[in-house]
């Protein structure tokens, strides 16, 4: 495999949310978007309590992306404006296509608040594109023990296939573009070399552990967590130095201006501003507190 070469290596330190700290791979003042990705958060691990929940986000609209819940630990409450309502427990996957608008709710579950336990996940902005940010807003929840897997001969390395296509395995997760997002669990000494089509970008966000990115650059927790590829080769090789957990992510650029402002996500301020005013005027639906 010709090895695509490395763009970036970024950290992932702390930024505030309103009350609480999360980390921030990206945008950051090096990296900004990586096209079609507008942001990724990683948040916890959070001891959550009765006394102690600092991640309840109440009803709140998004429009022009799909926002992405990759639940890592604990157990969280969805609700939207379209009427569903599901437990994301960990390891479940909930892929939101907000299209021209939607109303949605996460929090820990009250039964997982008053057992009390470790809260962690990514939630990772898609963007749309313009033909496709007016489309209905649809919701997909999948849980961990339904998607499917690639594993190495030697069994060192799992990789959950949880939207597009490795080797021929295909994910759950029914996408609106060329993307995929694969979940690596690797014992140490495990490898693999991850192929990638060219004419996507791709990137690669440690959660846990230690590895080597093609032989020569190593990512740790806290200090160098994110790698981002040029589109130069067919993909990619990582080796575990201890037990280790990637996200993997790629998806063909959309190459079209983003306008982004809180929740909204489109081509124009004057397309921001007819969404606020949607919103306002209760066309993305409603959904009580």
């Amino acid at each position: 495999m010709i090895l695509n070469s490395i763009r970036t290596v970024g950290r992932s330190d702390f930024v505030a949310m309103g009350p609480i700290q999360l980390r921030q791979p990206f945008p950051t003042q090096h990296i900004d978007t990586i096209d079609p990705f507008i942001l990724l958060h990683h948040y916890g691990p959070y001891e959550i309590s009765e006394t102690h929940n600092p991640f309840d986000l109440g009803p709140h609209p998004h429009r022009g992306f799909e926002p992405i819940t990759f639940l890592i630990q604990g157990e969280q409450l969805h609700r939207d404006s379209l009427g569903h309502e599901s437990v994301v427990k960990a390891g479940d996957v909930q892929w939101t296509t907000a299209g021209r608008g939607i109303i949605h709710a996460e929090a820990p579950t009250k039964a997982f608040v008053k057992q009390g336990g470790v809260l962690e996940g990514i939630q990772l902005w898609l963007n749309l594109p313009a033909a496709k940010k007016m489309m209905p807003a649809q919701y997909q929840h999948v849980a961990h023990a339904d998607f499917r897997t690639l594993s190495s001969k030697d069994a060192k390395v799992d990789i959950q296939i949880i939207a597009g296509e490795l080797e021929g395995v295909y994910g759950r997760i029914q996408t609106q573009t060329a993307v995929n997002a694969f979940m690596i669990y690797m014992k140490a000494g495990g490898q693999y070399d991850i192929a990638i089509p060219k004419a996507q970008q791709s990137t690669v966000y440690l959660l846990k552990g230690a590895v080597t990115v093609n032989t020569k650059t190593e990512l740790k927790l806290n200090e160098n967590q994110l790698v981002c590829f040029h589109q130069d080769g067919e993909g990619f090789a990582l080796h575990a130095n201890e037990d280790s957990m990637l996200l993997c992510l790629s998806g063909t650029p959309l190459e079209e201006p983003v306008t982004t402002y809180g929740p909204y996500v489109m081509n124009t301020q004057t397309e921001i501003m007819e969404a606020m005013r949607d919103y306002q005027m209760g066309k993305m639906g409603f959904l009580t507190s």
